[in-house]
């Protein structure tokens, strides 16, 4: 992995874990690796130039699937587009 890569797969897990939350646990750093599993799919797809659409349905889908929860398709939208705009 080259160091941009590097710094988007940072990136990305920061994103998972300061702004899609789903759980709520953020404010707890023992918990930091809640959502580490994630990332580097997320990472995948990001770098595979998956569309808003595309990563939106998938964190969408970790929420109701993997975590059994009602999910929130609009905030995963909102999440999506920070992580198309990583750079």
């Amino acid at each position: 992995m080259n160091q941009a890569d590097k710094k988007r797969y940072i990136a990305i897990d920061e994103i998972l874990w300061k702004d899609w939350d789903p759980i709520g646990v953020n404010d707890n750093e023992n918990l930091r690796d809640e959502y580490q599993s994630y990332t580097p799919h997320v990472f995948k797809l990001k770098k595979e130039g998956a569309d808003l659409h595309k990563i939106a349905r998938h964190l969408y889908q970790l929420e109701t699937v993997g975590m059994g929860m009602s999910g929130n398709l609009m905030r995963c939208e909102v999440i999506a587009e920070k992580i198309i705009e990583l750079k």
